[in-house]
């Protein structure tokens, strides 16, 4: 493909998505302008953390954005806290929560990039879904989520993959290949495992596929402002094409442990 066609390509991508989140309150989905991902929230692939959730369970949802992770896991019986520096987003997740009368479940304003306003050692769990890479102090946060995190916690977190075909397309035609213009940094996969050692986190398990990287994803997010039954038929084939190309996937979720300082005893 040459230089033009691709940055075309590209720029054709991020309006479709934009559409994609405009058309899911036009067309009556949602309350509140929303990515369609977030509308198939109840299929167990993109709730793949609520195998981790036990009843009474204190977890914190950093960076919750609209809440819609935080309100699943608040239906699990957790006692949920979802941050996020965002008022508008916290705003949103009041109002969404408020719709699915949500209990057990409270948004902070607080900022991924300072100090967490918690106790240590308060949480059994953790998320961090699709934040990491939006952040310019990965590693104090990560240490941050570890001080907050009771002996033996878990976190568990999704993070973006720079090196699909697609993504190695764009960059070797000196164009701007993150997925999101916001992203400070996208990982291969030994990027990803150092940042979470040096976090003070131990990988359980295999690294998880997501979807299949394609140069048609704007196209497909519009099929979902549109259509929520074809954008889950769709998600569906690019989950199958991702477990059999993991290279090719999206990003990664992965499940960690914390790991214990030298004085604690280990679980």
């Amino acid at each position: 493909m040459g230089t033009a066609y691709l940055q075309l390509l590209r720029r054709l991508n991020a309006r479709l998505t934009s559409a994609s989140v405009r058309l899911t309150r036009w067309t009556g989905k949602s309350r509140v302008p929303i990515h369609p991902k977030h509308l198939i929230v109840r299929d167990a692939h993109h709730r793949w953390y609520l195998d981790r959730i036990q009843e009474g369970m204190q977890v914190l949802d950093v960076g919750c954005g609209n809440g819609v992770h935080s309100i699943s896991v608040a239906s699990q019986d957790a006692l949920v806290i979802g941050v996020d520096h965002d008022l508008p987003s916290l705003r949103s997740g009041r109002m969404l929560a408020a719709a699915h009368h949500a209990t057990g479940l409270a948004f902070v304003q607080a900022s991924a990039e300072e100090t967490l306003p918690f106790l240590d050692g308060h949480f059994d769990l953790v998320l961090l879904l699709d934040v990491l890479e939006h952040v310019h102090r990965r590693v104090e946060l990560l240490r941050e989520i570890r001080r907050a995190l009771r002996p033996g916690g878990v976190l568990m977190l999704s993070a973006p993959n720079r090196d699909t075909t697609w993504k190695r397309r764009l960059r070797g035609a000196g164009l701007f290949c993150y997925a999101d213009r916001d992203h400070k940094v996208e990982y291969s996969q030994p990027e990803l495992l150092a940042e979470l050692q040096q976090g003070g986190f131990r990988v359980e398990g295999e690294l998880m596929p997501v979807v299949y990287d394609t140069a048609w994803a704007g196209l497909i997010d519009l099929v979902g402002g549109l259509s929520l039954w074809a954008y889950r038929s769709l998600s569906r084939l690019k989950r199958r094409a991702a477990h059999r190309h993991p290279q090719e996937t999206t990003g990664w979720r992965v499940i960690c442990r914390r790991v214990p300082c030298p004085s604690e005893r280990c679980d």
